[in-house]
C-alpha cells in the first residue's frame, strides 16, 4: 500500500498559483435592483404566471461575473447593479391554448439596463455611467459561442458585445 505524501511547502505553492491566477483577472460584482419591478418579470406575470421563474436571474448573474473578470485589467474592479432586464420576445395572449408562448421576432430585442463602476487597483473609479444595452440585431446575427437552444442567447450576447468594447470603452 503507498502512501501519498504531501508536503507543506507543496500546499503553499499550489495556494500561491491560485491567488495569482485570481490576481491577473478582475473582479466583478452583479447586483439586481428591485428584480420585482423588471420589465420582464411583469410581463411574466401578466402573459404567463406559472412560467414565472427568477432562475435566469442567477445564471444571467453568473455569466456576467465570469465573462467580465477576463475582460478587466490585474486589480481592477467592476461593480454592476442591474436595474431593468427585458428579455428577447414577448409573450402572446394565449388563444384556445393553456401554454402562453414566447414569441421571439426583431421587434422585441433583449435590453438590459445597468449602472456600472469601473475602479482601478488603487479604488480610484476609472469609469462610471448608466447603461441601456439593446441588440436590435439579434435576429440577424450567428449565436456566436451561445448555444442556439440557449434561452439566455440574445442577453448573453448582448452583454457579450458590451464588454468586448473593453474597460475603457464600457
Amino acid at each position: 500500500m503507498s502512501k501519498l505524501l504531501f508536503r507543506p511547502t507543496s500546499g503553499l505553492v499550489l495556494a500561491f498559483v491560485v491567488t495569482t491566477a485570481a490576481a491577473a483577472t478582475g473582479t466583478v460584482t452583479v447586483r439586481y435592483d428591485h428584480p420585482e419591478n423588471f420589465t420582464e418579470t411583469k410581463e411574466v406575470r401578466a402573459f404567463a404566471p406559472m412560467r414565472a421563474d427568477s432562475a435566469y436571474l442567477d445564471t444571467l448573474k453568473r455569466y456576467i461575473e465570469t465573462k467580465a473578470a477576463t475582460e478587466l485589467g490585474q486589480g481592477q474592479t467592476l461593480d454592476i447593479v442591474v436595474t431593468d432586464i427585458d428579455r428577447a420576445g414577448s409573450y402572446a395572449p394565449s388563444v384556445g391554448s393553456l401554454q402562453p408562448v414566447r414569441v421571439v421576432k426583431d421587434v422585441y430585442p433583449p435590453r438590459i439596463t445597468l449602472h456600472f463602476r469601473l475602479l482601478d487597483s488603487e479604488g480610484q473609479v476609472v469609469r462610471e455611467g448608466d447603461r441601456t444595452l439593446t441588440d436590435l440585431g439579434f435576429m440577424y446575427d450567428s449565436p456566436g459561442g451561445s448555444s442556439s437552444t440557449d434561452p439566455l442567447r440574445y442577453e448573453k450576447r448582448t452583454i457579450d458585445r458590451w464588454l468586448a468594447r473593453g474597460p475603457a470603452k464600457l
